[in-house]
């Protein structure tokens, strides 16, 4: 790669593919919004630009010389603004693929999409599965910015690679890691039909790794891949390997999801109208993410790119277990 552009390097799977590009010898340019703390990166030997990344003109200094774009930057809690889901999505999407095509030097566009855009099927699909909306935000404007992606590759010829992970865990991360630690430590974690649904765990070393060699293949031109490490791992088991790791109690919330579901809509709605501060407890994303299988197969990626995770769970429950032992994000 001559010069790599990392956008949402300020936060969890950005961050971590930056370190690791850098530890590879990548020249690298980080794409990061103005009120970005980029603290973490501070002694990456790499070109820090400060833009918003929804206005197409003003990132085109930022992409000058890019060969190789890592498209990370988005909106992927399950509790957001419906203008801020559009506005990291869609819009920053759509932005960024525009000021590529107009730079001219771009090699590959990588894109971070999720298995989220296959609609939460109830049977895990491989990647010839339609985009399907199933009415939550964020689900829909992942859709969409995926779909500004393949415009740009059928009708401009843009070279893109999307990779659609499943659930991302490690050092840094919130959603899967901080958040659900908050929750133990509280005692409101909740599973649901037993935790006994596969969560599709990927450690984030291993979510990066395939980043990388899909952006140096020729046979990833064109195609969206899952990435998941094919752990098996439950929910029950994920969370219970947190808890048990911080000496903290395991959780004691069970609910049936076809009860769960319409409780956390009617929660949303409360949200929403009255309006309450802070976050429900309970919304259909999460439901439905720790409901249904997510260990989506990964066949295409293996055959492709020869994706193969070198971090085992094992190792990755453990490293993410130090790295919540040792933060300062009062998660402990």
């Amino acid at each position: 790669m001559k010069l790599a552009l990392v956008t949402g390097a300020s936060g969890f799977l950005g961050g971590r593919l930056a370190a690791m590009l850098v530890e590879r010898g990548v020249p690298l340019r980080l794409l990061v919004r103005e009120s970005s703390r980029v603290d973490h990166l501070s002694l990456l030997p790499a070109e820090v630009v400060r833009t918003e990344l929804t206005d197409a003109d003003s990132l085109r200094p930022a992409i000058s010389g890019v060969s190789h774009i890592f498209h990370c930057a988005g909106c992927s809690t399950d509790w957001a603004s419906a203008s801020a889901y559009f506005s990291a999505n869609v819009q920053a999407t759509r932005a960024l693929l525009l000021a590529a095509r107009y730079a001219g030097t771009v090699e590959r566009f990588v894109h971070v999409s999720t298995t989220d855009v296959y609609g939460y099927p109830k049977t895990v699909c491989d990647e010839t599965h339609p985009l399907t909306y199933v009415g939550l935000p964020y689900n829909e404007t992942k859709c969409l910015g995926e779909t500004a992606v393949w415009e740009a590759y059928e009708k401009a010829g843009l070279p893109v690679t999307v990779i659609r992970p499943a659930t991302i865990y490690g050092p840094r991360g919130t959603a899967f890691v901080a958040d659900i630690v908050g929750l133990l430590r509280d005692g409101s974690m909740a599973l649901f039909d037993g935790g006994n649904s596969r969560g599709g765990f990927s450690y984030v070393d291993n979510v990066a790794d395939a980043m990388i060699a899909s952006a140096t293949h020729a046979a990833a031109v064109g195609k969206a891949y899952n990435i998941a490490d094919g752990t098996n791992v439950t929910w029950a088991e994920y969370v219970a390997a947190l808890a048990d790791g911080l000496g903290l109690k395991r959780p004691w919330i069970d609910l049936p999801a076809a009860l769960a579901r319409p409780l956390g809509h009617a929660l949303e709605i409360a949200y929403r109208l009255l309006p309450l501060p802070g976050r429900p407890l309970l919304t259909r994303h999460a439901v439905l993410l720790l409901a249904r299988d997510q260990e989506f197969p990964t066949v295409r990626a293996v055959r492709d790119f020869g994706f193969s995770p070198h971090v085992s769970f094992t190792e990755g429950i453990k490293r993410t277990l130090a790295w919540v032992r040792g933060s300062g994000r009062n998660v402990t």
